[in-house]
């Protein structure tokens, strides 16, 4: 493969990693950050708006972060491996809740 080819490849992979896999972590702290409010006595709605807001900001980082890192495999491991692991301390929390 060409320095050309490697570089689009990188290029591509980083876009995806910020685009899918910090939705995927996103997706994940806001679960889980709704749970843990919720579980800790703030009203749904509260820690639903709260957990929004940050997830945000969480969502921007985790982006920047995307192109800004040394390895595009410790960010696809970050992004998708984080947001898998806190989408499953989540579902165990809700369930505890229910």
């Amino acid at each position: 493969m060409s320095t050309r080819a490697v570089s689009r490849l990188q290029v591509a992979s980083r876009i995806a990693a910020g685009v899918f896999g910090g939705y995927a972590f996103t997706w994940g702290f806001i679960a889980l950050g709704v749970g843990v409010l919720f579980a800790a006595g703030m009203p749904f709605h509260d820690a639903e708006a709260l957990s929004f807001i940050v997830g945000f900001l969480v969502f921007l980082t985790m982006f920047c972060w995307a192109f800004a890192a040394g390895s595009v495999t410790r960010v696809w491991l970050v992004l998708a491996g984080g947001g898998a692991l806190m989408a499953g301390v989540a579902s165990l929390v809700q369930r505890a809740l229910l």
